[in-house]
């Protein structure tokens, strides 16, 4: 876990950052994150260098430039940095997105019943998840987990999606362990 105290706003932007970065490989332009969480540019500059005073950002001057995440970032988000992380497929009301990658599957609430819920950590943006949207998720790698559900609810600072689950379903026998 990171010792690194983050204010929500400099967790959303940094997260959107991350995002952003991870789908084009390239400096990011303060404009593109802005426009993702909802923000003006000029509020994303000033969060910038605090968060390049923390080390979690990189300025990348030039026509092409923006900013990247350090390796420092990736630890104050507790995310892991995979040079291919494997791919957990995610359809969001019918379709499969592209740029969306599901991190992680917490179960919650599974000993009741009606309160079933699942939070879906995501690598990618969280913004076009809306509730009552029908997703699915997976099959994941080695237990080839399938986890279908409405959207309940979001919370854009972690990237995580709730779902309502309505299936949840992994093959009997061998898996991937």
């Amino acid at each position: 876990m990171s010792s690194i105290e983050l204010t929500a706003s400099q967790r959303t932007i940094l997260r959107a950052l991350v995002n952003l970065h991870g789908e084009q490989e390239s400096a990011v332009k303060g404009e593109a994150i802005a426009e993702e969480v909802g923000r003006n540019p000029g509020t994303i500059r000033n969060q910038m260098q605090s968060l390049k005073a923390l080390q979690l950002v990189e300025g990348v001057p030039g026509p092409k430039g923006g900013y990247k995440p350090t390796t420092n970032a990736f630890d104050a988000l507790d995310v892991q940095q995979l040079d291919e992380p494997a791919s957990v497929p995610l359809v969001h009301e019918g379709e499969e997105l592209s740029g969306v990658n599901v991190e992680e599957i917490r179960l919650t609430s599974v000993h009741n019943p009606d309160l079933c819920r699942a939070e879906l950590h995501l690598r990618g943006s969280v913004k076009e998840f809306h509730e009552g949207d029908a997703v699915r998720a997976g099959p994941t790698p080695l237990s080839a987990l399938v986890v279908e559900g409405t959207v309940d609810g979001k919370d854009t600072t972690a990237n995580v999606v709730i779902l309502q689950i309505e299936s949840m379903e992994a093959p009997s026998g061998e898996t991937g362990h």
